[in-house]
């Protein structure tokens, strides 16, 4: 019986994934293909080439990939070896909060260089990537001119507060901001361009609109500034 881990089953796409493969013929030469489909349709897979040990085990924590997408001993070389089978796409996740990305590992007899339906998997398994943690909070800003999405951690608080943004790509990015509050940051996730009533291109940047930003994030009761400011204004001081 050909035996396939990939574990953790659900897990941050920020945590380590380990794969391992027992069961083998000792030598046995297998391909691991790793593959997921994004929220547009898109199709994204990565492969690469492994040989069975003597046990006719292949853990990628010691085991060198011989060709594929990668070579050498590259744990989760699959993962971000992903690419989009239409040129051009880069993977993004938009749905932070309600979905993960499902990706699925195969396991293939011998060298597979190209997907075939024709061709089925000796094993499969598929495991859950998610940007946020369970009790994350996405909260849609729309105050004065600014926009974009709050991101907060389960609990009450304060946090560090972290402002999000991404350079010239326009529209509203959250996949990094639901990461950060995962790991306890209070995260606004800014847009400035090519988003809701924004401007539509980034033809002069208005410093004044990032100021307003950082006041929001400021005065929001769950980041610890705003637990300073109120402790200041009580006469009592870090």
């Amino acid at each position: 019986m050909i035996d396939l881990r990939v574990l953790p089953k659900v897990s941050l796409t920020d945590e380590a994934v380990r794969i391992f493969v027992s069961g083998l013929e000792p030598n046995q030469l297998v391909t691991l293909r790793a593959s997921l489909v994004d929220e547009k349709g898109f199709l994204y897979i990565s492969s690469a080439f492994y040989r069975g040990d003597a046990a006719g085990e292949v853990d990628l924590e010691k085991a060198a990939a011989s060709g594929g997408d990668y070579r050498g001993v590259l744990p989760m070389g699959l993962l971000w070896a992903l690419s989009s089978e239409k040129p051009f796409h880069r993977l993004m996740k938009r749905d932070v909060i309600g979905s993960p990305f499902r990706i699925t590992v195969e396991v293939f007899d011998s060298v597979q260089f190209e997907p075939s339906p024709s061709i089925t998997p000796l094993t499969s398994q598929t495991i859950e990537r998610w940007y946020a943690a369970p009790g994350v909070q996405r909260i849609a800003i729309r105050e004065g001119r600014v926009r974009g999405g709050l991101f907060l951690p389960p609990g009450d608080g304060p946090f560090p507060g972290v402002i999000d943004m991404f350079g010239g790509a326009g529209g509203l990015m959250e996949f990094r901001s639901g990461l950060l509050a995962s790991r306890g940051f209070a995260t606004l996730a800014l847009a400035y361009f090519a988003y809701d009533d924004l401007p539509d291109t980034l033809t002069e940047v208005d410093l004044e609109y990032f100021e307003e930003a950082a006041d929001l994030l400021l005065k929001h009761p769950k980041t610890e500034a705003s637990l300073l400011r109120t402790r200041e204004r009580s006469g009592h001081h870090h």
